[in-house]
């Protein structure tokens, strides 16, 4: 299994980032690795949604269903699974003054053929949460400074 783990603070409130956050289509705009993510059920975004994720890892197209496996008023968990790998993204968010501490954790299995890539995996998993660290920080950054403009 690979782990990845990045600890930040941005200036959205908890109840904003995490209602922000719990919309995983959202990862379009958070997540630089992320081609598309279209909801593929209906109705309010609680434990059991689900999404169609889409990706690029190492050149290749990685699809994805996501389920929000878990929801309290801190956490997040989306859990990400294909024929080939299963991922666990666990989301934190606390309070820090008037804005939020992000832990962003995930953790990736591959199964079958797929474990050759584990160590390059991982390698890509590093660059990719730095990036995604600096990639959700800036929008946070838009959704702290512009109320409202989210459902």
């Amino acid at each position: 299994m690979s782990t990845v783990s990045r600890t930040f603070t941005v200036d959205s409130p908890p109840a904003l980032t995490l209602e922000y956050l719990k919309d995983f289509r959202h990862a379009e705009e958070w997540d630089p690795g992320t081609r598309s993510c279209a909801r593929i059920d209906t109705g309010p975004i609680t434990e059991g949604a689900y999404w169609h994720h889409v990706s690029k890892l190492l050149g290749l197209t990685v699809e994805l269903t996501y389920r929000l496996d878990d929801v309290t008023e801190r956490r997040l968990v989306f859990v990400g699974e294909n024929q080939s790998a299963r991922t666990t993204d666990t989301i934190t968010v606390e309070p820090k003054g008037a804005g939020s501490t992000i832990t962003y954790r995930s953790d990736v299995e591959t199964y079958g053929t797929a474990w050759i890539f584990r160590p390059l995996i991982r390698l890509v998993l590093r660059q990719r949460a730095a990036d995604t660290e600096r990639q959700m920080s800036s929008v946070l950054v838009n959704l702290a400074t512009v109320p409202g403009e989210r459902a």
